[in-house]
């Protein structure tokens, strides 16, 4: 498949994960702390990957181990608990749109720390996309008037380390290969993880709570697929398209967060339906090839 072709895939696909994971974390948080549901994420996603990608940590060379711990720490470490803590307070959807913050994080950190030039063009889709975000999030402020906005500055800086990721990625981990990097990145925050998920005192009442024990299977599907083999499939389109266009998937992703609030009782304006379209011509407009 050509990579003009793979890349849009991955990019739905991608975006039916992740847009589907803010409803398995508000899912897991009714049986499980903020901090639990985030170590736990994180202990049981490198469980996955050291199962399935711990023979491709040969091929990451001693120059590039500095950049893979970094990746992991900015992408897979603070953002698991960043989320948690913020959707204990605001909605899925919500955190979802907020979350498409991380295209514009990611071509200003481009620019100013890893001399990646932006074109006008995506500039202008990013610019677009964030519109119709901001659309959103005032259409989802009318309909949920008793959300507590101030713990979004959690997810804007969980932007920043997904934008901060890409851009490492791109630029010193292009040679490596995804499963190598994802699972290297899990190779330095796993032991911390387990530390914090221990001194929750998750281990000495998950056995003893049913409502814990549906919590876990919830967080177990969002670690398997939403953040053990999506962020694979997410490395790999990091390598094969612009960290720009690899970022747009936060521009879809709230399309499905939504959809799956309604599906769990949370009301859905028109005009959130009209914001949505608006942030997917964005996204058309910012990778849409120059003649």
């Amino acid at each position: 498949m050509p990579k003009i072709h793979q890349k849009w895939y991955y990019l739905a696909l991608l975006s039916l994960i992740w847009g589907s994971s803010f409803i398995l974390i508000k899912k897991g948080l009714v049986g499980l702390t903020d901090y639990q549901l985030g170590s736990l994420r994180i202990v049981l996603t490198s469980i996955f990957l050291f199962i399935v990608g711990f023979k491709s940590l040969g091929q990451i060379k001693q120059k590039d181990w500095k950049w893979v711990a970094l990746s992991g720490l900015v992408s897979s470490f603070f953002p698991p608990f960043l989320f948690a803590i913020a959707q204990s307070h605001i909605d899925s959807a919500v955190a979802s749109i907020l979350n498409s913050l991380t295209p514009l994080a990611t071509a200003l950190v481009g620019v100013a720390f890893f001399q990646i030039v932006a074109t006008k063009r995506q500039i202008l889709g990013v610019i677009i996309g964030l519109i119709g975000t901001s659309l959103l999030i005032l259409a989802g402020a009318e309909v949920h008037q008793s959300q507590d906005y101030s713990y979004s500055l959690l997810i804007l800086l969980a932007t920043l380390g997904y934008a901060f990721n890409v851009n490492i990625i791109k630029r010193y981990l292009g040679h490596v290969s995804a499963l190598a990097v994802t699972t290297g990145n899990f190779v330095f925050i796993v032991l911390p993880a387990l530390g914090i998920l221990m001194a929750t005192g998750f281990f000495a009442t998950v056995f003893e709570s049913p409502e814990m024990q549906k919590a876990v299977g919830f967080v177990a599907i969002l670690s398997l697929i939403g953040t053990a083999f999506a962020k694979v499939v997410f490395n790999k389109l990091v390598q094969i398209a612009s960290p720009v266009f690899a970022s747009s998937v936060t521009y879809t992703m709230p399309i499905v967060a939504v959809l799956w609030g309604v599906f769990d009782g949370e009301r859905f304006s028109v005009w959130q339906l009209v914001a949505a379209a608006i942030i997917l011509f964005g996204v058309f407009l910012s990778n849409k090839r120059q003649r």
